[in-house]
């Protein structure tokens, strides 16, 4: 058995079979719904966690209900740390440094692109914002270092499906109030 600590996501095209294969995915193999929720616009994610081969028997199980509506999955083995807290928003600023800012057209490429930004290089994530008021699109903030952050940025852009990169930003220097409006 592997144990190491995974995520696994599903973006689903229907709400209604998001919820039924979020249930499915729960009832399939021990671990944690870390999120199940609709996000803009009209799509569903169920976002899983826990040790790597439950997560995996969760998200064939979700691939199997989601048929047809299953529009992206991701499963990430040896998630960084760092990964659930900006997920869930519940990562603290100590400090504002250079920014990087990766925004996509999918959930899941955002979550993918946030796990390797971590681990390319020594960054804080700041947040992972998932699709909700965003027209389904999501993005990921990061702070540290200028050089850590470009690296950070170029690893997470490297990960990203072609096509569904929509941009990717560093600040070097931000503004000192930015501290306050990126979390």
């Amino acid at each position: 058995m592997n144990d190491k600590p995974a995520i696994g996501l599903l973006e689903l095209t229907s709400i209604a079979r998001g919820i039924v294969a979020g249930d499915a995915m729960a009832k399939r193999a021990p671990g944690e719904i870390l999120r199940s929720s609709a996000i803009c616009p009209g799509k569903f994610i169920v976002l899983v966690g826990g040790l790597e081969d439950p997560v995996r028997d969760a998200m064939e199980t979700g691939v199997h209900y989601a048929g047809h509506a299953l529009g992206d999955r991701i499963v990430i083995p040896n998630l960084h740390e760092q990964g659930v807290p900006a997920l869930l928003a519940v990562q603290p600023l100590p400090g504002l440094a250079a920014v990087g800012i990766i925004e996509t057209f999918s959930v899941a490429s955002t979550v993918l692109a946030a796990d390797a930004a971590c681990k390319a290089a020594d960054i804080r994530l700041i947040e992972i914002r998932l699709g909700t008021g965003l027209g389904g699109k999501a993005y990921v903030t990061l702070t540290g270092e200028q050089a850590a952050v470009e690296v950070a940025v170029g690893a997470g852009v490297a990960v990203i499906e072609s096509g569904l990169l929509l941009r990717s930003e560093v600040i070097p220097a931000p503004h000192p109030d930015m501290a306050r409006t990126l979390v």
